[in-house]
This record gives structure tokens, C-alpha cells and sequence, in this order.
């Protein structure tokens, strides 16, 4: 199993260096995330300053862009990287779309589908020769003058992998895209029954199996050494776990183990701005099934034991040890 780690960094400047660290510390790769920063800049400095770990927006929203700039942009990471770069693609929720980025929402399963599938022919413009000429629904690429033709990729193009959430997305992702990203709002549970079975479908329509696509498990680690400190990192956790639950969109996992009741009430709260107030709805046994938490020593085994779904494993951490080589021995007990 792979482990990557988010690039967290308040000063974007800094990104460098700390996917640097992330390198040393062993992790397989780093992500970026689209939040206070552009998902695709923070990468550039991470190529540069490392060698080995692959380079993921995770996730960059693809409704906010189009199909070509997201193509130039992963076309041009491709190279900065040396072959290090994957797109990783997401919808985002319809308020943020439409209020956020002043963009169209409509149909997102189809249109994902369509964005991907556009990006795919924009790519074989340029690699293989064929002539742009794409016509979807959504969007109309049929234009591709030589002077913006980067030409082949001497690294290949690079996987594009797409978070899911429902059935239907995470059915497009087995469809069209080379991995999935799994929420950090999961459980092995709602995975093995809820999801897989999408996926599954996704990937028959497109004559392929499990093995043709990656799976990458955003998971909470919560660590401590005393109560105290496991105590404060599950408490981290929780506020994060209860801002996820207050989406509608995120309810199917909810649901799956008969916690639904929960999501109106804490969309209620987010309205009114009572951030503390939402974590009390967040229990121990919630935590439990959604992360992994304990001492460093001894949750290696559980992580990979949770995670056999997964090819990799995106580390979402809370770590009150106060000792940051912690998740290192974390990810060599994991493997």
C-alpha cells in the first residue's frame, strides 16, 4: 500500500519544503487540495523540490475550469514532475458551484463523465495526432491550431482519478477515470456495500475489472500516547467528522449505519455558526468506525487491516504524540 500525505502549509511558499519532508518521512506521495490555495500551484514548487513521491490534487473541482485548461495544466505538471503528476478531480457541491465560482450546476454524474472524457481527447490531440474534434452535451472541443499544441508527452499523460461520494459518481469513476478517491466520511463498511458494488458497475461498462483502477482511502489517524493526548487528537477529528456530516450529500454513509438523523441538525448548526455545539454529535463509536486511533505502536496493524480496499492511503492526521517521525512508524507498521 502507498501512503500520502495533505500539504498543509498556511504560506503556499513553504509547500516545497514540506512535500520535501514528507519525501524523507517516507510517504509515497503528496496531495493538494483545492481550499485557501489553487490546487495545481502549491505542485509545482513540490516538483521541484522532491524526487520520488507522485504529486495529486485531491482534489482539484473540475466545474470551476474546463476540460482543455485542466488538460494544459496536467499536461504541463506531467512534465514539470517527470511523470510524477495525477489529476485528481471532483464536483464539489452545488452551492459552492453556483455561489463560489459563479459556474452551472447541472446533471453531475453526466457532466464528470463528459469533463473526463473530454481531457482524454484533448490529450490525443496531442499525443497520438487525432484530430480534436469532441461533442458533448456539455462541452465542444474542435479546435486545436498547431501553435497551442504542446505536442507528445514524453512522460505519457497522466492518470486521472476522481472522487465519489454517492453510487453514481463513484459508478463514473469505475468508468472512466484510472483511480477513486474515497471521502475521509467512510467506513470499510459502506465501502464493501454501498460503493463497491458502483464501482464494480462503472468498470464493467468500460470492459475492465478492479484491477484497471487505483483505489485512494482518505483516512483519519488520531494519535496519542496518554489518554490526554488521544483524548485532543479524537477531538480534532470530531470537528472535522462533523462538519462533513452536515452535508446533505454526504447522508448515503450516514444512513448506511443509522446515523442520518444527525445531518439536518448539524446543517442547522453550520447556518447558525455553533462550530462547538457539532461535535458533540459526533460519538466514540462514530470515530471508531470512520478512523483509526491509539498509539503510534499499535495502529499500524489496524490502518492496514482497515484498509485492505485500498491501493493507497491518504493520511488525514491528528497527532498529539508531539513527536512528527509518529506517523512514520505508523506507515512501516501499515505496510
Amino acid at each position: 500500500m502507498k501512503f500520502e500525505a495533505a500539504l498543509m502549509t498556511a504560506d503556499v511558499a513553504e509547500t516545497g519544503a514540506a512535500a520535501r519532508s514528507a519525501e524523507e518521512m517516507g510517504y509515497d506521495g503528496v496531495l493538494s487540495f483545492e481550499g485557501p490555495h489553487d490546487p495545481f500551484l502549491p505542485l509545482v514548487l513540490a516538483a521541484r523540490d522532491t524526487e520520488r513521491v507522485d504529486l495529486t490534487t485531491a482534489i482539484a473541482i473540475a466545474f470551476a475550469r474546463n476540460p482543455m485548461n485542466c488538460a494544459q495544466i496536467a499536461n504541463d505538471l506531467q512534465l514539470i514532475s517527470k511523470g510524477r503528476f495525477i489529476l485528481g478531480l471532483g464536483t464539489q457541491i452545488r452551492p459552492h458551484i453556483e455561489r463560489r465560482f459563479s459556474q452551472i450546476w447541472s446533471k453531475p454524474n453526466t457532466r464528470m463523465r463528459e469533463f473526463v472524457q473530454a481531457i482524454r481527447a484533448i490529450w490525443r490531440s496531442w499525443n497520438q495526432g487525432e484530430k480534436l474534434d469532441f461533442r458533448g452535451e456539455f462541452y465542444t472541443h474542435t479546435l486545436m491550431t498547431p501553435i497551442f499544441n504542446p505536442g507528445e508527452n514524453p512522460y505519457g499523460v497522466p492518470p486521472i482519478f476522481l472522487a465519489g461520494f454517492g453510487p453514481g459518481m463513484v459508478g463514473v469513476a469505475g468508468e472512466v477515470a484510472d483511480g477513486w478517491i474515497v471521502h475521509p466520511l467512510h467506513s470499510p463498511s459502506f465501502v464493501e456495500h454501498v460503493a463497491m458494488p458502483a464501482l464494480r458497475d462503472g468498470l464493467a461498462k468500460s470492459n475492465r475489472s478492479r484491477e484497471d483502477i487505483q483505489i485512494s482511502s482518505q483516512t483519519i489517524l488520531m494519535l496519542g500516547e496518554t489518554d490526554e493526548q488521544l483524548a485532543k487528537a479524537r477531538d480534532g477529528a470530531r470537528a472535522q467528522l462533523s462538519f462533513y456530516s452536515s452535508t446533505p450529500a454526504y447522508r448515503v454513509m450516514l444512513d448506511h449505519h443509522g446515523w442520518g438523523d444527525i445531518q439536518p441538525e448539524l446543517n442547522k448548526l453550520t447556518k447558525q455558526g455553533r462550530w462547538l455545539e457539532m461535535m458533540s454529535y459526533i460519538t466514540d463509536e462514530m470515530l471508531d468506525v470512520i478512523g483509526v486511533s491509539g498509539a503510534p505502536s499499535e495502529v499500524g496493524v489496524k490502518l492496514r487491516e482497515r484498509n485492505r480496499f485500498a491501493d493507497r492511503t491518504s493520511l488525514v492526521v491528528y497527532n498529539e504524540t508531539g513527536d512528527a517521525s509518529a506517523v512514520g512508524e505508523v506507515m512501516r507498521a501499515a505496510r
